[in-house]
């Protein structure tokens, strides 16, 4: 079998995987964020945090629940990673510098899980297990509660109740991220990954060395790693490590576990909002993009341009040679279009073009199909900016799902898709202008740009990988991308909602021959053009300084 057939056949089964589980696992979303009936272990969970799941939040209140949450979440990650050495399973482990546990803490809380550190030289387990690991599940219930809001607001009319948070990241939590993560985590384990609360072992290597490691919770923190498209390895390797991605088969299991929920949540959104063939024409636009990502990536790295690359068949500097160049393109494309960051390669070895694919599929906002909650509510902001290109074009007040878009609507979605930009952008230039910074940089020219560039743009958009050929274990990388972190994830936020309370209390507006079909095809290819050309307007000129002038040379 050839590497273009085992390719081929590989995308194939992870689709057909996708789509067995489409709609049985959407429907199921739709049910448990639609149901009044509230489990008895939640009752207990909203007993402990004092919340009514009952009361109905309009946008402010529930703006209001989702920062003092995340907040608590900051501050309590960041003390207990300052006194890991005093908790139990510490290993011996010393505590977390302060610009580290700061930059630790955000990264988590905001799902981006950026990691400064070596996770097995630097956390013990109770840190990795009661600190990390817990904030890899709520933080991704956060996004998909916000998702949820989103939704409500298109579908209620003359009220600007939202829902409520704490049911909604309670319910996200127990009863769809955790059966699923278990269920997950008993797979990895019986294919190879390992899952205990051992301490150091010293191992020989193949070429006959010694490596002293550690064991660990591994298979859990890997399965809600990826379900809840966080990305923070256990291990500095992360999913190039055998002990978190034991083979070829786990490896695409993994793909799977990045992408079902994200991909599923349109079917959600086509349940709750009334007309399926509404989630079908957002799934078909992400799906596009991804395609046409991986399909690109797979042939930059198989191109092997250069006389190195020629030799070896194609690009194989960095990539994990028991999954070759196309599972390993399979498995960037699907961790930058999420808000992933787990790596099976090393993305800084990609070609100057394959690594640019990765930084332009972070830039699209991570929305083909994002991140849990997030890619779904960051589309949906992407779809209202297309409804209302083609009013323009048209000279009619553009609708979406019987939702007039106004001024004050255009304005929030318009705001939402500047803040992160701004972000990554502001941010690279002070790095790339003040005299400190570039001494992190271990390459020059394009590539050295391109490795601050990428690091922001991960932060900005809470997808947490990296080029790694920069020293980000600075006090200025770590507060700096720590800050862009916790601005990217929470200034949209304050939009999505704000838009979806505007939302909420119109009154719904009856279809006529002179309303847009958000349903049908064109649409889609409407939504995809639209995507992409703002984000090349917004980022073509820091991506010719980068990756395109290194490919391009």
């Amino acid at each position: 079998m050839g590497p273009v057939t085992a390719d081929v056949l590989q995308v194939t089964a992870l689709v057909v995987a996708l789509a067995l589980v489409y709609r049985p696992f959407g429907d199921y979303m739709a049910a448990v964020y639609t149901s009044d009936r509230h489990l008895r272990v939640e009752r207990l969970v909203y007993r402990c945090l004092g919340a009514d799941p009952d009361a109905r939040m309009r946008w402010p209140a529930y703006l209001r629940a989702v920062l003092a949450f995340s907040l608590v979440g900051v501050l309590f990650l960041y003390l207990f990673l300052r006194v890991q050495n005093h908790l139990p399973l510490s290993l011996g482990f010393a505590a977390i510098p302060p610009g580290q546990a700061f930059n630790t803490a955000a990264s988590f809380v905001t799902n981006t899980n950026w990691q400064s550190y070596m996770g097995e030289n630097a956390m013990g387990h109770g840190a990795q297990t009661a600190g990390l690991a817990v904030q890899n599940f709520v933080s991704a219930a956060v996004g998909m509660a916000v998702a949820m809001a989103l939704v409500r607001g298109f579908v209620r009319s003359r009220t600007g109740e939202l829902g409520n948070f704490w049911a909604d990241m309670v319910r996200g939590t127990i009863r769809i991220l955790l059966p699923v993560a278990f269920v997950a985590a008993i797979v990895l384990v019986g294919f190879g990954a390992i899952q205990n609360f051992a301490g150091w072992h010293e191992i020989t290597t193949l070429a006959g060395g010694h490596q002293t490691l550690t064991g660990g919770a591994v298979a859990s923190q890997e399965a809600i790693k990826e379900l809840g498209t966080n990305g923070g390895g256990f291990y500095n390797a992360n999913s190039a490590h055998p002990f978190e991605n034991p083979d070829a088969f786990t490896n695409l299991f993994e793909i799977f576990l990045i992408l079902v929920i994200p991909f599923s949540l349109t079917r959600t959104f086509g349940k709750m909002a009334g007309n399926i063939r509404q989630g079908y024409a957002i799934l078909a636009a992400m799906g596009l993009i991804w395609i046409g990502f991986v399909t690109l990536m797979t042939w930059v790295e198989t191109a092997h341009p250069g006389a190195a690359n020629q030799i070896a068949g194609a690009a194989l500097e960095g990539k994990e040679q028991r999954f070759g160049v196309g599972a390993s393109s399979l498995f960037a494309v699907s961790t930058t279009l999420t808000s992933t960051g787990a790596v099976d390669s090393f993305h800084s070895s990609f070609t100057g073009l394959g690594g640019g694919i990765a930084l332009l599929g972070m830039m699209l906002g991570e929305i083909a199909p994002g991140g849990v909650g997030s890619g779904l509510y960051g589309i949906l902001i992407m779809a209202v900016i297309a409804v209302f290109i083609a009013g323009l074009m048209v000279g009619r007040t553009p609708e979406y799902l019987g939702k007039k878009i106004g001024t004050r609507e255009i304005k929030l979605a318009a705001l939402y898709i500047l803040v992160t930009p701004a972000v990554v952008l502001v941010f690279t230039a002070l790095a790339m202008a003040l005299p400190t910074p570039p001494h992190s940089m271990l390459n020059s020219g394009p590539h050295g740009f391109s490795e601050v560039l990428y690091a922001y743009t991960s932060a900005g958009n809470n997808n947490g990988s990296a080029f790694a050929g920069l020293n980000a274990d600075t006090q200025w990388y770590n507060t700096t991308l720590g800050l862009a972190m916790l601005l990217g994830r929470f200034v949209p936020m304050v939009f999505v909602l704000a838009l979806a309370g505007s939302l909420a209390r119109q009154r719904p507006v009856p279809a006529t021959t002179g309303t847009l079909r958000t349903e049908k095809p064109l649409f889609a290819g409407l939504l995809v053009g639209a995507i992409l050309i703002i984000t090349a307007l917004t980022y073509f000129p820091a991506l010719a300084l980068g990756p395109l002038a290194e490919g391009l040379s």
